[in-house]
This record gives structure tokens, C-alpha cells and sequence, in this order.
């Protein structure tokens, strides 16, 4: 399957979706809360928070039908009172495949605007791919990324909105969390400013090998990369990581040092 990363602007996305249809593309990422703008506000977060099924997702399920190509896109998902950072995953035909709620959230930033999800590992089946979901900070963390791979995700969409100066994560981190969990990578950053935030751009798509197969620079791009489960395997069977785990000696991580 080839996978495309929309590095640009909510308005320019269907001229994305577009192009990346007249390419045999089978499925478009786009950045962290595209549909609404990251850093601005609580109170305008809130109110242009919405349900998965709500208006801008329909509008977006029009246009993976009419191109004929699955999307990922970030949004603010409205549930109740509750605000979440949220990605969703709509099929080709339009269908929600899958909905995730970051986890981890930065700073000051996250933790003003949004409520932590509760559920790590979320996953969907998508042209024979095991596709996973984490956004932005998740990916940091290399216990999120290790779940995914124990759960058998071979293609991580990780939507982002990367700010300068850490550009060390889009260059060095992403494409190690690929390598040392043996999965495909998608990142998806911006790279406007948005008052004082200043985004890097650098999206990437990065193969279990620690190949990066696609980059872009610090404006605007469309790359794209083919994701091969022939590739993933070879790559898995070379760099046995994942079967030379001993998770007995990991326990304190999660359970606390023995007494």
C-alpha cells in the first residue's frame, strides 16, 4: 500500500486527497487537530470540538469516497463535557475504522485543553495491514510504540504537531521507535506558526529497517512511501528485538521494584 503525508493546511487537504488518489494512493495522513488549529485556546478548542460522526467528519467522509482513499486526520473529539486530542481513520468508502484519544499529553498546552485517553492500543485492518494510532507525544514514549508492536501493528500513524527546537524527535526518535519496534512509521507534522509555536515540518515515513523512505523539508509537501508486509517480515526476521524480549526482567517498569 502507498502512503501518503499531507505537510500543509486543512483547505489545501482535498487537492491533497486528490493527488494522492491520481498516484494509487491507498490512504492520506494529515497532522495533529488539522481541522481546527492546535494552539489556540481552550474555549476555541471546545467549540470547535465535535463527535466522530459530527459535520467536518461527514464532509471528510465525502472525500475519501469521492477519491477513493482512506484518511487520518487529527481533530478535537467532543464527547459529552469531555474535550479529547483525538485521530480518526475513515476507509476509502467513508467508514470510521478506528478513533484514538491521545494518551500523553504535553505540557501546559494538552493538559489546559483536553482530557487523557484510557485506551493505548487501537487498531484497524486496512488493505491488509494491521494499522495503529497514536498522536504527537505518544510516540516519545517507547512503551506506546513496544504495545502497538506486541499487538501486531505493522503501519503506526502518528499525526503531529512538532514545534521548533525539537526537530531531534522527526529526525532521530522517529525513525529509532521504527527500528526498535519493527513497524512502519508515518509522522505527520505541520509547518505554519500558529501564535507563539513555530512547527518544523520534517514528516517522515520511516520503515522497520530504520530506513527513512520519504521526508519532507520545512514547507509545504505531499511525500509518499509504499508500506510492504514482504518487507516487514525480512526486516523482523534480521532484527529479532521483539523475540529476544525477556519480559520477566522489565516487570519493575510497570509493577514497582520487589520489596
Amino acid at each position: 500500500m502507498i502512503i501518503t503525508v499531507h505537510q500543509g493546511p486543512y483547505e489545501d487537504l482535498p487537492a491533497a486527497m486528490a493527488e494522492a488518489s491520481a498516484k494509487g494512493a491507498g490512504l492520506v495522513l494529515t497532522a495533529e487537530m488539522i481541522t481546527s488549529g492546535y494552539a489556540i485556546g481552550a474555549a476555541a478548542v471546545a467549540e470547535r470540538a465535535e463527535a466522530p460522526d459530527g459535520p467536518v467528519a461527514q464532509d471528510l467522509a465525502e472525500l475519501a469516497r469521492e477519491h477513493g482513499v482512506a484518511l487520518a486526520y487529527g481533530y478535537p473529539e467532543r464527547d459529552g463535557d469531555t474535550v479529547y486530542n483525538s485521530v480518526q481513520l475513515l476507509s476509502a468508502q467513508g467508514e470510521q475504522l478506528a478513533n484514538y484519544r491521545k494518551t500523553h499529553l504535553f505540557g501546559e498546552l494538552d493538559h489546559s485543553q483536553f482530557s487523557p485517553g484510557r485506551e493505548l492500543v487501537v487498531q484497524a485492518r486496512l488493505d491488509g495491514l494491521r494499522v495503529g494510532l497514536l498522536i504527537c507525544y505518544d510516540v516519545e514514549f517507547p512503551e506506546a510504540v513496544r504495545a502497538h508492536a506486541l499487538s501486531g501493528t505493522q503501519l503506526l500513524l502518528v499525526p503531529t504537531a512538532l514545534m521548533r527546537p525539537y526537530e531531534l524527535i522527526a529526525e532521530t526518535l522517529v525513525p529509532a521507535r521504527a527500528y526498535e519496534s519493527q513497524l512502519y512509521v508515518a509522522y505527520a507534522n505541520r509547518c505554519d506558526t500558529e501564535g507563539e509555536l513555530a512547527y518544523c515540518g520534517l514528516s517522515t515515513v520511516v520503515a522497520p529497517t530504520g530506513a527513512v523512505l520519504a521526508k519532507a523539508g520545512d514547507g509545504p509537501a505531499l511525500i509518499s512511501a509504499e508500506v510492504d508486509v514482504a518487507t516487514l517480515e525480512s526486516s523482523r526476521a534480521e532484527n529479532t528485538h521483539l523475540a529476544d524480549r525477556r519480559p520477566g526482567l522489565y516487570r519493575s517498569l510497570t509493577e514497582g521494584p520487589r520489596a
